[in-house]
């Protein structure tokens, strides 16, 4: 069923007529994964590569997680799913949103393959609201600010985060109890998990 459901994704063209490149899902899973990257939707150079977060945002999110590229992309430890598998176009500032017919298509389906999840990285607002539909804060600063209330709260945990793109660096600057307080956090707990499963082998 899992392998079903992977190449039905692959194929899916329900968004293609918006696509201004055309569909390439772009996604990583393993029904082992301990770690689900939930991000908003693939950027260009992800759709050129078919690799997620192949980009600066990758480079600054692997630098938040405290893990090297061979570790990122390694299924069975991190599944990266954004909210859309495919690169919705650039608008006139960033790129546009994820497409929301992906999420409600595939979402659902896809983390009930995801049985040994252990914590959820929720980047940027559309993941928010999809991961956390109790959240009533009213912006992302505010539910990024009070991360101990879901991270404590929910299982697996779900550490809401900022987008990861160079185009958040005013917000960093504005901002920078995230680097200075959860971003510890954050690589405190990947750090556990990758020795758990070490000591495991």
């Amino acid at each position: 069923m899992f392998i079903r459901l992977i190449d039905d994704i692959h194929q899916c063209t329900l968004c293609q007529d918006f696509l201004p490149l055309g569909v390439n899902p772009v996604l990583q899973i393993s029904p082992s994964a301990k770690v689900l990257i939930a991000g908003q939707a693939p950027g260009l150079k992800a759709h050129q590569s078919s690799i997620p977060f192949d980009d600066k945002s990758g480079e600054r999110l692997r630098q938040w997680l405290g893990v090297d590229s061979a570790l990122f992309y390694n299924a069975d430890i991190f599944a990266i799913l954004p909210m859309a598998f495919c690169y919705p176009g650039k608008a006139k500032s960033g790129d546009l949103a994820p497409r929301s017919e992906c999420a409600l298509k595939w979402r659902d389906k896809l983390l009930q393959q995801l049985p040994q999840l252990e914590l959820i990285v929720a980047i940027g607002s559309y993941a928010q609201h999809w991961h956390l539909p109790d959240n009533n804060e009213q912006t992302l600063t505010a539910t990024v600010k009070n991360w101990q209330k879901y991270y404590r709260s929910t299982c697996p945990a779900i550490m809401p985060i900022p987008h990861p793109s160079p185009r958040n660096n005013i917000w960093l600057k504005k901002n920078p109890w995230f680097e200075d307080k959860v971003v510890p956090e954050l690589q405190a707990h990947i750090k556990a998990l990758i020795k758990v499963l070490n000591t495991n082998k």
